[in-house]
């Protein structure tokens, strides 16, 4: 079989689903670890289902995981074009369909709408419909007559009725198809366009593809394709199926999801290369325990033989613990640039964000839990005095408001509101009262934020909040608390 060549083969019909995204990360990790090459070929035969702006999304995506193709339409490798309705207007496909109607694996089918609908039956309670080989029997003059006449047409694949058709896959082993549930299916569509199937044949024939990455469910449809390539004499491919990809219900993932495409991730935020990780195991193991992989480190690790054949489920908790893995590992400059405008949305006052950035970062899991650690900078919430009570500090909202009586004037005498200054005057303060640090601490980090947690420890928020916010706020706490002993004594 010579060198790799593995291809992605998207539709431009919308988002990229997550199993697409696998597909191609798995079709790219293949090839890459080989040394092969990786095609891009884009399948816009479904004229219907296309979405203009999904073929923008499809390289945006692409170019933002990192898997960078080495032949496409943007990039010439001698077996092109790469869009499959620019080959359609070549003639490609009609060429190859007429080349089995004359070997006798295919021919014209001029049944209408009408007498196709006759020939549905119902199995086990759904829907199907086997052709019934009608239009194979006519004569090669009644062929041309119709065709003369300017009859609509498709021309359909000739399965044998008898028999088995074997074939092996690299995951599931050798998967045996009954020949009569094999219909004969339509390679060119009345309006002149190849089915999505017979397309794939012959373009991954023509392009060179050794080894087909695919979900699972082409399994059934895998049979048809191996009789296409026997028909035309050609070398079958390496089949890769992988497995299905549910939700934790073990619901195949679907768009009500929130998480089915990788748009709606990053939109979530999370990072690009968390996901690529996170998608290329959904399915595939590697020797070790690891789960933390560069795209680099995944080309060299990835051997597909060690895939699963049991359904992946999308476990988003697990997604998002690998995504803070990621965000902690993160030099801050970069953090700073990618958490910004999240920074920006919640906190719009002057305070100093690139320090705001610093608290958060080994703190949140994806970019929009920034806000529910930080949204106190920008207005201090309404909290309940029963945030000062703290049984490891052994505070109570009553200590509370002893201390930040006591703390108040040490604090607004204090010109240095730096954190290693702030910090050195609390120390000083609690070492003459002869307190624990958590006991004083615990109500100024309170009465600053309104949090029951918060990013950074109370000197740390004052030096950001500075001394005007910071005095405010804690007067403020002190009005709390002596309203709340003032409504409990009346």
């Amino acid at each position: 079989m010579g060198n790799v060549r593995t291809r992605f083969a998207p539709s431009p019909t919308g988002r990229m689903h997550i199993g697409n995204l696998r597909t191609a990360l798995y079709a790219y990790l293949i090839a890459k670890h080989e040394g092969g090459d990786f095609i891009l070929r884009i399948e816009d035969t479904d004229q219907e289902r296309y979405v203009e702006e999904a073929l923008d999304i499809i390289y945006r995506t692409m170019q933002k995981t990192g898997l960078l193709h080495d032949e496409g339409p943007d990039r010439e490798g001698g077996v092109g074009p790469y869009v499959q309705s620019e080959r359609q207007k070549k003639g490609i496909y009609f060429d190859y369909a007429k080349q089995l109607i004359d070997k006798g694996e295919a021919y014209y089918c001029f049944c209408g709408k009408e007498r196709l609908e006759g020939l549905k039956e119902t199995v086990s309670g759904k829907e199907i419909s086997i052709y019934d080989k009608h239009c194979l029997h006519l004569s090669k003059e009644e062929v041309e007559e119709k065709l003369s006449a300017g009859v609509p047409y498709v021309i359909r694949q000739n399965n044998p009725r008898t028999g088995v058709t074997a074939f092996e896959d690299e995951i599931y082993g050798r998967i045996e198809v009954d020949n009569a549930e094999l219909d004969d299916m339509i390679l060119i569509k009345s309006d002149g366009y190849p089915t999505y199937n017979f397309a794939n044949v012959v373009d991954d024939h023509l392009m060179g593809i050794t080894h087909i990455v695919r979900g699972n469910e082409y399994l059934s449809s895998s049979p048809k394709y191996n009789r296409l390539y026997e028909a035309f004499g050609w070398e079958v491919p390496v089949y890769v199926h992988c497995p299905l990809i549910t939700n934790e219900e073990h619901q195949k993932l679907s768009k009500r999801s929130g998480h089915a495409s990788y748009e709606d991730l990053i939109a979530q935020g999370f990072l690009s290369e968390a996901v690529v990780n996170f998608v290329a195991l959904l399915g595939w193991s590697p020797t070790d325990n690891r789960e933390i992989f560069s795209l680099q480190e995944l080309v060299e690790a990835f051997d597909y033989r060690h895939m699963s054949k049991s359904p992946a489920v999308f476990d988003v908790t697990k997604l998002k613990w690998m995504n803070g893995e990621y965000l902690k590992a993160m030099e801050p400059a970069r953090f700073y640039e990618l958490a910004e405008p999240y920074l920006k949305e919640a906190v719009t006052k002057p305070y100093d964000l690139r320090k705001i950035a610093a608290l958060v970062q080994s703190r949140i899991e994806v970019f929009t839990d920034i806000a529910g650690h930080i949204d106190f900078f920008e207005e201090l919430p309404d909290y309940d005095v029963a945030l000062y009570a703290h049984k490891k500090m052994k505070t109570t909202p009553e200590t509370s408001l002893a201390v930040l009586r006591e703390i108040l004037p040490v604090l607004e005498a204090q010109e240095d509101y730096g954190n290693d200054a702030l910090y050195a005057a609390v120390a000083a303060f609690v070492k003459e009262k002869g307190y624990k640090n958590g006991y004083v601490l615990w109500p100024i980090r309170t009465a600053v934020s309104g949090k029951q947690t918060t990013p950074g420890g109370a000197t740390e928020l004052m030096e950001l909040l500075g001394k005007e916010e910071s005095l405010l706020r804690i007067k403020k706490g002190i009005e709390k608390l002596e309203h709340f002993y003032e409504s409990e004594s009346n």
